[in-house]
């Protein structure tokens, strides 16, 4: 895994670094040295600067391009400079490095090199910065020195952002590489270490690697059962999802669990039984709409799981809340809550999480965890990792937050998960993740972990279908199908590494 720290964690370890180990100048300089080996430069190069020490790294930058005969302009956004980066740009001068103002006709670089803003931007952009990004997004090729110029540092918002083929993160990777819109503006983010020190909590970029001790070769003198039994719980008239509900077994067997087993109510059980193949189905007793809460039913179906999931296609229904409040207190495994399981559960009293012998997941998009939490959706976006982390360490849960870059949370640590594609944006991609995580869970024992490397299989393979079928056309039983094509890869990456 890669790390991942904030913005006030770079701030402080910076300041830490510069007093313990090194000095600004020469930080700065091994900053601009790590964008410069990074790249392929090629024909004329265009360095748009700011006022603050991101732009410090562009004048070091051009320092370097000139000595190794680049033809290299540098840009003025604004006369305004930081101390280190004064000195830099006075190299500049003494060099006879090209300066000139920024002007609309700037829209001619092979490669434009934006250094505008570093990460410490946030609130609004100065119109001359609205001006400049305007102009460096005309580009042919653009690179963003450690992040891109109009995104937030932790969040990924932003309204004028530099949109790069390749960002250049320096010391650690930020949040707001990934988050919100991020993804939608960064091609490739490459990460470079210049040897400062991380003081406070680091977060983690989940990776192919991370699932070397997962996906290993299986023993032929194994059975079925050392793989999981593992359970889908879900269904009601109004919502019957047969196909659904059967692709969701089906994805939890893709997924590498031993057996999965569908719970519906009775009065589906015709409509799903034909499009169950490898999985097994057990029925629960109807009203002629919803499952309804019997005890001894409930813990026929769920005897011997590792796993279940639970809330699909459920609809409102006081059953299938008494069903879910006895789950959470007496299913001694792991829940995974998705979709109507999650409404049901915003209405309780959230206590109920800290009175469970479960591994309790929630598997929350925004929408459904401004319910849990009582935050507006804005406030979730601006504040994701806060949000989830005060929630965990509030709640006895994994918290998963949907989004175009997943993250999983579990008390004081947060899992990125930088997989997935916007052809993903569509009905049931939500049920395929659950399913994932349920097949995961009946062979991983560790909980965060196998939620997090479920939610990297499910962004792969969602990706796969994508680049079979497009964005626009890809379905979610398309990822579905693509699973057992993302292990073989996964797996195959792994054995060549060893």
């Amino acid at each position: 895994m890669k790390d991942i720290i904030t913005v006030e964690n770079i701030r402080k370890s910076d300041e830490y670094t510069i007093k313990n180990f090194i000095s600004s100048l020469d930080l700065m300089y091994k900053a601009a040295l790590g964008v410069y080996e990074n790249v392929d430069w090629k024909g004329k190069i265009g360095i748009f600067c700011g006022s603050g020490n991101n732009a410090g790294d562009g004048y070091a930058l051009a320092l370097i391009l000139s000595k190794n005969n680049y033809n290299c302009d540098v840009i003025l956004a604004t006369k305004n400079f930081s101390n280190d980066g004064k000195y830099y740009y006075d190299l500049c001068v003494e060099n006879n490095i090209n300066i000139i103002l920024l002007n609309d006709d700037l829209i001619n670089y092979d490669i434009a090199v934006d250094a505008l803003l570093g990460t410490g931007f946030k609130g609004q952009l100065k119109k001359e910065y609205v001006k400049a990004i305007d102009i460096i997004n005309k580009n042919k090729y653009i690179v963003s020195i450690d992040i891109n110029s109009g995104l937030n540092g932790d969040n990924g918002l932003g309204t004028n952002i530099v949109k790069s083929d390749l960002t250049i993160s320096l010391g650690y990777l930020k949040p707001g590489l990934f988050l919100n819109r991020a993804k939608d503006y960064i091609k490739k983010i490459v990460n470079v270490d210049i040897g400062i020190k991380a003081i406070d909590k680091k977060y983690k970029l989940i990776e192919e690697s991370d699932f070397k001790e997962v996906f290993i070769n299986r023993l032929n003198y194994s059975n079925k059962g050392d793989y999981g039994y593992v359970g889908i719980l879900g269904g009601s008239d109004n919502y019957p999802g047969a196909v659904r509900l059967a692709n969701l077994a089906q994805t939890a067997l893709y997924s590498g669990c031993g057996v999965s087993r569908v719970i519906v109510p009775d009065c589906i059980y015709d409509l799903i039984f034909n499009n169950i193949i490898e999985a097994t189905i057990y029925k629960i007793p109807s009203n002629g709409r919803t499952m309804i809460f019997d005890e001894e039913e409930l813990n026929k179906s769920i005897k011997g799981l590792k796993a279940l999931g639970v809330g699909i296609g459920w609809s409102e229904s006081q059953d299938y809340s008494n069903i879910l409040k006895y789950l959470i207190l007496n299913y001694n495994n792991h829940l995974v809550i998705d979709a109507d399981g999650l409404n049901a559960l915003s209405k309780m009293d959230l206590d109920i999480l800290n009175q469970t012998n479960n591994r309790i997941i929630l598997t929350p998009h925004l929408k459904e965890l401004s319910r849990l939490s009582g935050y507006s959706i804005d406030h979730i976006r601006e504040n994701l990792i806060n949000v989830a982390l005060e929630f965990t360490n509030k709640y006895n849960v994994i918290l998963l937050v949907k989004g175009p870059t997943t993250i999983i949370a579990c008390k004081d640590d947060i899992i990125f998960v930088n997989k997935g594609c916007s052809g993903m944006a569509t009905a049931g991609s939500g049920d395929v993740l659950t399913g994932i995580i349920v097949g995961m869970l009946g062979y991983v024992d560790d909980a965060f972990k196998a939620t997090a490397l479920a939610a990297y299989l499910n962004g792969y393979a969602g990706e796969l279908a994508m680049d079979e079928y497009s964005d626009i056309s890809m379905t979610a039983s398309d990822t579905a199908k693509m699973i057992k094509y993302a292990i073989k890869n996964i797996k195959n990456k792994i054995n060549k590494a060893e």
